[in-house]
């Protein structure tokens, strides 16, 4: 049990709240609606590139006709560094350089985007 509440501390959707206010001029959570980045509502188990109405660019429609399906492990490296995980992908934000901001960021995306 020590080690699971360890695990459970380690993923804080409320600090992850916080957090997405980095992303809230782009993305919206809550509804499928696109803005200047797409609508992140069901992200979580979603092939990359493949939000209707959103206009991506080439190298991410290319990445989820390759297999890539947003989980965290792919959301992590992606949120380290978009354009490292991605090369010439249109998001502009160069990232989260704390692991533990991008752990609760993606916990809080998946309890929030259902």
């Amino acid at each position: 049990m020590v080690g699971m509440s360890g695990t459970a501390s380690a993923q804080d959707a409320d600090a992850g709240a916080k957090v997405f206010s980095k992303c809230k001029a782009c993305h919206v959570i809550d509804a499928p609606t696109n803005r200047v980045g797409p609508s992140l509502h069901g992200v979580i188990g979603r092939t990359a590139g493949t939000v209707e109405g959103f206009k991506y660019s080439d190298a991410m429609i290319q990445h989820g006709k390759d297999g890539l399906v947003w989980n965290n492990d792919a959301l992590q490296q992606y949120l380290a560094d978009p354009k490292g995980f991605i090369p010439k992908n249109k998001m502009a934000f160069p990232g989260l350089k704390n692991a533990d901001d991008r752990t609760n960021v993606i916990a809080y995306i998946d309890q929030a985007s259902k």
